[in-house]
């Protein structure tokens, strides 16, 4: 009797548990391209994890959405396709009784345009157009060594050939002015070695797309670098967070806050970060004295689906760095204590409406402040110099484009308006002379465009365009600018041959000075003319080769500027105004080389350029200065510089990283010799625990080389190469 009644009481208290194992789930989800826009009409299909039971098929609706009702609960496999994207898998588990998350599934678009994609799989190419990109993912930014740290800008230098960084700028195939995107958004900026504060965190970038020429019509001005910095979206987040928390040698920091989280239409990111350390710039001698970093920002990113045909986008960036600037012992003796003070605010909006038949619509209205302010410390002599500056940008980008068979066709407009407020305090030490001055300058430019994209054949794609752009500011300038290129495939070997020209118009910077600055100048030796805007010509050529998954990439460019951008300093005061050489000839051979998976476990990223950088003086506007009336080497010159990533995948969730990084030496001095060879080595060791938690260990400059980087007329005078640098990164990521 009792068995009976105990057994009874058992069964009644499991049945329920039973019902609720039992319950059927169902699985939503929704598919969308690469902006994030839904797809209709795709292909759905649900696999189980048990291969005894039958898979299920559906197809989106038309606002990219899907559901899979009435499943038993347990592991499945969904993937979607679509012809024209790439096909997409996840695994999904579905839950007893109730609802999975929503589930996204991203679908890359089989572009015609031709990408190296630097991903953690081997590289893959679309191999129809007339340059090509590198692109860089979050987890190679995580794994490679130093380049994720708040200042570095290895995510560029270790996968892009051509890019270095000396005088604390970037620099790419010889130039110092390149085009930076958030998301789509430009981040404008005319002021010329003016900041060396990043613009974007590491950690706030899910894919960077780098270009280094060849742009479509819609885009000009600075034209060495094109970046667009993608922010993670929140449709691949399921109401996450992540922290990370860094340290290591000098004392430094590198931390962040982040979440994201998502519904079937609208996703949402947003960070807090925070860096510090007593290593910031590049140091003027071997010793690290005064050279403290201390960095904030934000970033808030939001997706909202209103339709198929319409999707809306709004992001915000703001970013506040504060640099001591570094000392030689001598300069520490005497107490000097100088530091730059840097904010970079960015909001952008984009709507992106999608017609029926393929028509598309983006405009982007965004807003840019930027503020650089360089103290001078007491102790400085012979002057004592406040430099502080305030940019203001607003502006519109809007492109349309319209599908026609073979034909592609994108026209639009880009307008934008700058304001600054300058202020220039100079006070003589010892003594009571003060020069001060204060310019409130305006400029703005109207830019119309249009490109039309041409596959006659499967094998063979042509595009041309035009770039119209009209420029007021302190001085006036009109310019029109033609872009033509091609590629071929030779279907027999796969192999790609590519080449194009393009003209390009840099709009000059808003400096200028008066009154008693401009009679301090020219008690130096100096006088000031307005700038002229930048005029670019550039020729490239390239072969791509596919071979058993490995892909090498061969490009031979050339550049011919005239009015050249360049900056110098007035005497010794560390006022730096820009300058325009009369021209400058770039030219230069590229090789990237990429790997499959070895042995499935490694990949080989290799990037090698071999390029010549030279100006011709005299020079023509700015500060006016003595420059040689013939060509002289430019101080960003090095004729060889390489850059090796090896990334291994090891047992139990770990992963190590080794960066190899040699340069043949910049210019000394004012040449022609150059400084003698140098090399790098970084490396990086990690390890998964579990979904939620990871660990890394990087070092930087294992062997702690010391040499000479640069002898550059920039902050400091000279640069020496960062001492060896050790710290641990500790990310956990957890559900809200």
């Amino acid at each position: 009797m009792f068995r009976s009644a105990f057994l009874g009481g058992a069964l009644a208290l499991a049945w329920p548990l039973c019902a609720v194992a039992q319950q059927p789930s169902t699985i939503r989800g929704v598919v969308h391209d690469p902006d994030h826009r839904p797809i209709p009409a795709a292909e759905v299909t649900l696999r189980p994890s048990q291969p005894s039971r039958p898979a299920r098929e559906t197809k989106t609706q038309p606002n990219g959405t899907f559901s899979f009702p009435h499943i038993p609960p347990g592991m499945y496999t969904v993937t979607a396709s679509k012809p024209g994207f790439q096909p997409r898998s996840r695994q999904v588990q579905a839950l007893a009784g109730g609802e999975t998350p929503v589930v996204h599934l991203l679908l890359a678009i089989q572009s015609a345009r031709q990408k190296v994609t630097v991903t953690e799989h081997a590289a893959s190419l679309s191999t129809q157009t007339s340059t090509t990109q590198t692109m860089v993912s979050a987890k190679q930014i995580a794994r490679a060594p130093g380049a994720g740290q708040a200042n570095s800008l290895a995510m560029v230098t270790d996968f892009v050939p051509g890019a270095t960084v000396v005088h604390d700028m970037l620099h790419v195939r010889g130039g110092h002015q390149e085009s930076w995107f958030l998301d789509g958004i430009p981040d404008l900026n005319t002021n010329i070695a003016a900041n060396v504060g990043p613009l974007v965190n590491p950690d706030n970038i899910s894919e960077l797309q780098v270009q280094t020429g060849g742009y479509s019509a819609e885009y000009d001005s600075q034209a060495y670098g094109f970046f667009n910095a993608i922010t993670p979206s929140g449709f691949d987040q399921n109401n996450t967070a992540q922290l990370i928390a860094t340290y290591g040698s000098y004392n430094q920091t590198n931390d962040q806050l982040s979440f994201g989280g998502h519904g079937s239409r609208f996703a949402y990111y947003a960070s807090l970060d925070g860096n510090f350390s007593h290593l910031g710039l590049y140091t003027p001698s071997p010793s690290v004295l005064h050279d403290n970093a201390t960095g904030v920002g934000g970033l808030i990113s939001a997706i909202y689906n209103a339709s198929p045909q319409n999707q809306f986008r709004f992001v915000a960036s703001l970013h506040g760095n504060t640099y001591q600037i570094p000392n030689t012992p001598g300069q520490q003796a005497a107490g000097i204590a100088d530091a730059d003070v840097e904010r970079d605010n960015l909001v952008g909006f984009t709507w992106t409406h999608t017609a029926p038949n393929g028509v598309t619509l983006v405009t982007t209205p965004f807003y840019h402040f930027n503020r650089v302010d360089y103290v001078g410390g007491a102790g400085d002599t012979p002057y004592v110099l406040n430099d502080n500056r305030r940019s203001n940008y607003y502006g519109d980008l809007t492109s349309l484009t319209v599908p026609l068979g073979n034909d592609t066709l994108t026209t639009g407009f880009y307008l934008w308006g700058q304001h600054d407020v300058t202020y220039f305090n100079l006070r003589a030490n010892p003594g009571s002379r003060r020069e001060a001055e204060l310019f409130i300058p305006t400029a703005n430019s109207e830019a119309g465009f249009l490109e039309d994209s041409y596959h006659p054949l499967s094998w063979l794609h042509l595009n041309g365009g035009v770039h119209v752009t009209r420029y007021s500011g302190l001085v006036s300038e009109t310019a029109t600018d033609p872009r033509a290129g091609a590629s071929l495939r030779l279907p027999w070997v796969g192999w790609t041959a590519h080449g194009y020209y393009s003209a390009y118009y840099q709009p000059p910077p808003l400096d200028t000075i008066s009154g008693p600055l401009l009679n301090f100048a020219v008690q130096q030796g100096f006088s000031f003319v307005p700038l002229h805007g930048e005029r670019d010509q550039q020729w490239d050529v390239g072969l791509t080769i596919p071979y058993r998954g490995w892909y090498i990439n061969f490009d031979h460019f050339r550049t011919a500027a005239t009015n050249f951008l360049d900056h110098n300093e007035i005497g010794n005061s560390e006022i730096f105004l820009p300058l325009t050489d009369a021209a400058a000839r770039i030219s230069g051979n590229e090789v990237s080389l990429h790997s499959p998976r070895l042995f499935n476990r490694a990949e080989l990223n290799v990037s090698y350029s071999n390029q010549i950088a030279q100006g011709q003086g005299p020079i023509t506007g700015g500060l006016l200065a003595y420059a040689p009336v013939g060509y002289f080497y430019l101080d960003h010159d090095q004729r060889n510089t390489l850059n090796t990533v090896l990334t291994t995948t090891l047992p139990a969730q770990a992963w190590a990283s080794l960066v190899y990084s040699y340069g043949s030496g910049f210019l000394n001095g004012d040449g022609p010799a150059h400084l003698p060879p140098h090399s790098v080595v970084n490396f990086s060791l990690g390890k998964s625990f579990g979904e939620s938690f990871d660990a890394s260990l990087d070092v930087t400059n294992i062997t702690n080389a010391q040499f000479l980087l640069d002898n550059s007329n920039t902050f400091g005078g000279t640069h020496w190469e960062y001492p060896r640098q050790v710290y641990v990164q500790l990310r956990y990521r957890f559900h809200y």
